[in-house]
């Protein structure tokens, strides 16, 4: 074997799809384009290099019936599924871009991986080269990591690329979540869906590992809110004028009372009546507290901030901040850290004034040494929090972004600055009260410093709740008291926003509004991952299952049917167990256990459930209820969708069927072949023109018909003679 000479090697870049790819050309000396891939040249490069790109997966996983034939029709004879080996396909449509991809690979000594520097990265990349069929022992591996698309960073990159075969424990680990995802659906569904239509439920239903629990933890929030009662309860409130001035005070210790008779002899026992009184000055204690900055954002923290302030969907946030960290103003935002390192802290403090340009806040940022709480390199892992870079956009271009990128980057940018500025300092204030033998609290909070909350407060319209200023009292001062007893009611839990849900994710479970509470769950995994989250709500609303009403989440009729079935087999349901889950595959990545060890356990699972499900589903009276519920439902609303009577076969009705109207006898008797169009000469034919076609055989006139001869529009009727639709210009 002759070895080849320096300037003989050949070194191919692989990018995940064509826009990156784009981005490091653009930071090249020189580049051509060529079909499907671009020969580049810089001094960070070796001679011969090449860039070429997937289209995201240009690999994915077999369906079963590329296994065998007999699993193109379910049956629950064919389960369960479970391939020897699994088959990785290239879609028809992604082929051409494979064989480049694959012919430039094969000529390749070095190939440096550049798809996202995360799992699903390794995933895409790995999946193309074994799909290639190439030798990897005989070429050299490398992995770009980089946490920014700048110029700089894409360089610094390069000069500094890392052992690639280091990351195919990730990919492994990836890999294993795919098929691991693909063993539960491809075995859950056609069960799920063969035993409810067996019950008489129509439709198609979908099980997966992580959508199911989380379609079941908003299914268990609705029901807990339908079935709350609320209870009512009295309490016990001071009104207290000190220095003509009002304030209201709560019982110390707080109690509330669930009935008046309660109340009644705890007031007897303390000697103190309804309406007006004395009371004394017991203290008054005064405490100087500070509070730091929010921490900065991991892509589950910014998406349910966003989703909080401006309703946006986890889904739409997380293609913001990807087009923002594309636009290179952004870094990495698939990332489930909330620190930075020393590197970034730096870069960020160099750049201050620039930042601070963006906001109209007067604000000291003169906190620049590194504080624990955002910097601290040891919690970061694969890719910090998410920041901006150091490449600082004119307003005038921020203004030139869509809004939810424009609202992003603002409260990334406050957010991040913030740790610089100093803390926000008040004066908590507790006044006690005695009125005969019952205590009373009254607690103010003054604001002595705004500190970093000056960054925010220009967009805030609401006040701060706490911040009660309390009159200056003394020890031992005579008040005057009236004593209130308001009659109040328990509230129902709170539904689920998308950006709760992500939160609840998170934390398996454990439904932690509040940051400071998340952060010390030591060693708790979320269900899903910081990438795949807002993905699993899209297709748990595009299938039906999850209805978004003014930003709340609820399960639909069909989601709550597939909840009632699910719900007889715990380990499908259960976030906790999910959450486990996602623990054993991230030890595949440590290398503290192998693919082949968890599939075994995903198996079993499988195993149980095929054998388990269809007793649980015969036995179950809730199940067998909702069903029924669900098969009226379904009555009324074919009804509402029917048009009218086939005017063809006098048997089906007519009804929407996506791109055309047309009978219900279409598809299973071919001898009826009624349909009518959406669009007539250009104008959308609404379903009160098709009612009326079907019925009188004849619209009444309808506006906006377009002329093909002239582009001239028109008005006129429509008729329907023989099964077929023309103008009526009588």
């Amino acid at each position: 074997m002759v070895k080849k000479g320096a300037d003989e090697m050949t070194t191919v870049i692989l990018a995940e799809k064509p826009s990156q790819a784009r981005s490091y050309v653009e930071v090249f000396q020189k580049s051509t384009k060529k079909q499907g891939y671009y020969a580049v040249s810089d001094p960070v490069l070796t001679q011969n290099t090449f860039i070429t790109y997937g289209f995201g997966h240009l690999v994915e996983l077999a369906t079963p019936e590329k296994y065998d034939e007999k699993y193109k029709h379910w049956t629950l004879s064919n389960l369960p599924i479970m391939p020897d080996n699994y088959k990785f396909i290239v879609p028809t449509d992604k082929k051409a871009q494979f064989k480049v991809v694959k012919d430039l690979l094969s000529k390749a000594d070095t190939i440096i991986v550049a798809t996202d520097s995360d799992r699903e990265g390794e995933n895409i990349a790995w999946s193309i080269m074994n799909q290639a069929k190439i030798n990897l022992k005989t070429k050299d591996i490398k992995r770009l990591w980089i946490n920014s698309l700048e110029k700089d960073a894409i360089l610094n990159g390069f000069k500094n690329l890392k052992d690639g075969w280091a990351y195919y424990p990730a990919y492994k680990e990836a890999q294993t979540r795919q098929i691991s995802d693909w063993l539960v659906g491809m075995n859950g569904s056609p069960l799920y869906t063969l035993l409810l239509r067996k019950k008489g439920v129509h439709g198609v239903y979908s099980i997966g590992r992580v959508q199911t629990p989380t379609l079941y933890m908003v299914y268990q929030r609705d029901q807990a809110i339908k079935n709350f009662k609320p209870e009512p309860y009295f309490e016990l409130t001071a009104e207290v004028l000190a220095n003509q001035q009002k304030f209201v005070a709560k019982l110390d210790p707080y109690q509330r009372f669930k009935d008046e008779k309660c109340l009644i002899t705890f007031m007897q026992e303390k000697n103190v009546q309804k309406g007006r009184q004395p009371g004394l000055i017991k203290s008054v204690a005064k405490t100087a507290k500070k509070s730091a900055s929010p921490r900065l954002f991991s892509l589950s923290s910014l998406q349910s901030a966003i989703n909080k302030q401006y309703h946006a969907s986890a889904s739409d946030v997380l293609k913001a901040v990807q087009a923002l960290y594309e636009a290179k103003l952004l870094t990495y935002p698939r990332t489930d850290c909330a620190y930075i390192t020393n590197e970034e802290f730096n870069y960020l403090v160099s750049n201050l004034v620039k930042y601070l340009g963006l906001v109209s806040a007067n604000v000291s940022l003169n906190q620049t040494e590194p504080n624990k709480r955002y910097v601290n390199g040891k919690k970061v892992q694969e890719h910090h929090a998410i920041i901006m870079t150091k490449t600082v956009p004119t307003k005038e271009k921020l203004a030139a972004l869509p809004k939810l990128q424009q609202q992003i980057y603002d409260l990334v940018l406050r957010t991040t600055l913030a740790m610089f500025a100093e803390p926000y300092e008040y004066e908590e204030t507790n006044i006690l009260i005695a009125v005969a033998k019952a205590n009373f609290k009254a607690t103010g909070n003054v604001p002595t410093k705004q500190g970093w909350k000056t960054l925010f407060n220009e967009n805030s319209q609401k006040k701060d709740s706490k911040n009660i200023t309390l009159p200056a009292v003394k020890k031992g001062q005579q008040v005057q008291v009236d004593l209130k007893t308001p009659q109040k009611e328990t509230t129902p839990p709170v539904p689920f926003s998308e950006g709760t849900l992500i939160t609840a994710m998170k934390t398996a479970g454990k439904t932690l509004d509040d940051e400071e509470a998340q952060s010390v769950l030591k060693d708790v995994e979320g269900i899903g991952t910081e990438a795949t989250r807002a993905n699993v709500l899209e297709v748990l609303k595009k299938r039906g299952y999850l209805i978004t009403q003014k930003n709340k989440l609820h399960v639909s009729d069909q989601g709550v049917t597939l909840c009632k079935a699910v719900e007889l087999e715990p380990l499908l349901t259960s976030p906790a167990m999910t959450a486990k889950w996602e623990l054993a595959l991230k030890q595949i990545s440590q290398k503290k256990r192998t693919q082949d060890n968890f599939l075994e356990q995903i198996k079993k699972f499988v195993t149980k459930m095929i054998h388990d499900v269809p007793g649980q589903m015969e036995q179950s009276k809730s199940l067998t209820d909702q069903v029924k519920k669900q098969q009226v439902s379904e009555v009324k609303a074919n009804e509402q969708a029917q048009l009218g009577t086939c005017p063809l076969c006098k048997q089906g009705k007519i009804v929407d069927k996506g791109r055309f109207y047309g009978c219900t006898n279409y598809k299973a008797d071919k001898s009826c072949k009624f349909t009518l169009p959406k669009k007539w000469s250009e104008k959308t034919i609404g379903k009160t023109a098709i009612k009326a076609l079907i019925t009188k055989g004849t619209t009444t006139k309808l506006k906006g018909f377009k002329s093909k001869k002239t582009g001239k529009k028109f008005d006129a009727k429509l008729k329907l003679t023989n099964g077929k639709i023309s103008f009526d210009f009588n």
